[in-house]
């Protein structure tokens, strides 16, 4: 039997596994040739004390012992081609994975797409940067794969409780992620690595008999005696089941308008809003390591800080280092950040959403719009920004010095942003109580991050697409709404989760929920 060791080691040993090897021995008290194999099973970084430490999880097998490389290997999926049908809405995470579930369980997912297929997205992506030329049904946050697969592509979720990680992440293995996400504490795939995956699950849909329709806009949801009964296409055509998994992300403002239209109950949630915050990664390394240089075995510095700012939460949310900032905007006339790193996080700048935490009545402006009142809050300041930028997709922008005194910035450096920044006040953007609170926080901020508060950091606004302004309401048990018999709202859009893996865990479970009500 292995032995389970948990020890710290140096960057250095971390990453070479002779001297891990050699470092287990001395533990054991034996010959580094006496040790078969060092499995790393979790590893994460200690920064707290000025030598940098990894803490190490592994499993110890002497020579002799069995060991046998562990293969990760998909479910043997079965063929559904002539299977009971459910339409899935959405081919994000908690689409894909619920497609996935339903054909384990052995149902025919029909997943429906109203953008382009993962490759197909680039063009549109390069036009909203180049171009400025906003697609409103192919951009970063629609077509295949969602919003995490051209901004970021982390893995890291502190949801637990909501379901099985390790599932999730052994199927991402399986679908040709490395393994490493398996191990490390904080997984991150990457924007470049990404598309594969999701074309690799997308093809196992489809030789299962499953369906993956792209360009396929839901425009109307078809309900007799408060029963699902299919689906209408922006062309006009019909697609009939009685189960539908709504999985349309946090920014299908149509879906929302839909489900009001047709007097299904929704209701308006609190979420986030701020600002994109981006420094020199070496200025990050050099807060989060206490070191002018990380080195080559130190991975570029993430951040984590949250603050109390007049009774309202301040925090970073979605951090990238080494990343950049991507124009995420949905239609003309709206400006909205995010961030992304690719695999090697090896870009020169760090950046991370500085949020505030936002209450209904926050919305009051809005009441009009009912249930809809913070997606319009949402959207004022989308469209606010972009007037004030220039009517383009140029960001508004200011030093965080700057920002906090109130004060225009004289210039502003190039930055990752590529369709580029204007110089703009950014109190012009946010009502007045959130700039209140975020010229305190960034100050506060700094008490805690010496040199995070610096004009060396520019901020780029809004950071608003954080998760979404509406919650379709679920019973708790059947995952079913509380009024549509067959609808099952699903992932971030309907207010459920918040990231990839969270939103996969919850496609599985409304996948589960369905094939329970088809075989009762």
């Amino acid at each position: 039997m292995p032995r389970e060791f948990q020890f710290q080691v140096s960057p250095e040993v971390s990453a070479n596994e002779s001297l891990l090897v050699q470092h287990v021995a001395k533990l054991f008290q034996v010959s580094p040739k006496e040790i078969q194999k060092v499995e790393v099973v979790k590893r994460s970084i200690d920064a707290r004390q000025r030598s940098i430490k990894f803490n190490i999880k592994a499993n110890v097998f002497l020579v002799g012992e069995s060991y046998s490389e562990t293969k990760v290997e998909l479910p043997d999926y079965p063929n559904v081609a002539n299977a009971h049908e459910v339409i899935v809405v959405g081919a994000g995470p908690a689409g894909l994975f619920a497609a996935l579930q339903l054909i384990e369980l052995g149902l025919k997912p029909i997943v429906l797409e109203r953008g382009k297929d993962v490759r197909g997205r680039r063009r549109d992506l390069k036009s909203i940067n180049v171009d400025g030329i906003v697609n409103p049904e192919s951009n970063y946050c629609f077509g295949e794969g969602g919003a995490g697969t051209y901004s970021d592509g982390k893995l890291y979720t502190r949801s637990k409780k909501r379901g099985d990680v390790d599932r999730i992440l052994r199927l991402l293995v399986g679908f040709g992620a490395t393994d490493e996400i398996m191990v490390e504490a904080h997984p991150h795939i990457g924007t470049n690595k990404l598309p594969q995956i999701i074309q690799d699950i997308r093809e196992k849909i489809i030789s299962c008999g499953g369906q993956v329709l792209f360009d396929t806009k839901v425009t109307d949801i078809l309900i007799k005696n408060n029963e699902v009964e299919g689906v209408v296409t922006q062309n006009g055509d019909k697609i009939l089941a009685n189960k539908l998994i709504l999985a349309t992300g946090h920014s299908a403002r149509d879906i929302f308008e839909l489900l009001y239209q047709k007097e299904i109950e929704i209701e308006a949630k609190p979420f986030a809003l701020g600002v994109r915050a981006e420094h020199p990664q070496s200025l990050i390394d050099s807060i989060q390591y206490s070191c002018d240089f990380r080195g080559d075995y130190l991975p570029p510095a993430p951040y984590s800080i949250v603050k109390q700012v007049n009774g309202r939460g301040m925090y970073s949310f979605c951090m990238c280092p080494g990343g950049v900032i991507a124009p995420c905007a949905t239609a003309e006339g709206e400006v909205v950040t995010n961030g992304w790193s690719p695999s090697k996080r090896d870009q020169a700048t760090a950046n991370s959403g500085i949020v505030v935490e936002l209450r209904l009545e926050d919305f009051k402006p809005f009441a009009k719009f009912g249930p809809l009142a913070g997606m319009e809050f949402q959207k004022d300041i989308e469209q606010r920004a972009w007037q004030l930028a220039g009517s383009t997709q140029k960001v508004p922008a200011q030093r965080m010095v700057d920002f906090s005194q109130n004060k225009i910035s004289k210039e502003i450096p190039k930055t990752s942003y590529v369709p580029g920044t204007t110089s703009v006040e950014l109190g012009e953007v946010f009502p007045g109580f959130l700039t209140q609170t975020m010229r305190q926080g960034f100050q506060e901020f700094g008490k805690s991050m010496k040199g995070y508060f610096t004009n060396e950091a520019i901020l780029h606004a809004p950071e608003s697409r954080t998760s979404s302004p509406v919650r379709i309401p679920r019973d708790p048990i059947s995952l079913e709404h509380v009024q549509i018999k067959g609808l099952y709202p699903c992932g971030e859009g309907a207010g459920y989760a918040g990231g990839i893996i969270s939103a996969a865990i919850d496609g599985e479970k409304c996948a589960i929920k369905i094939a329970e009500a088809i075989g009762s």
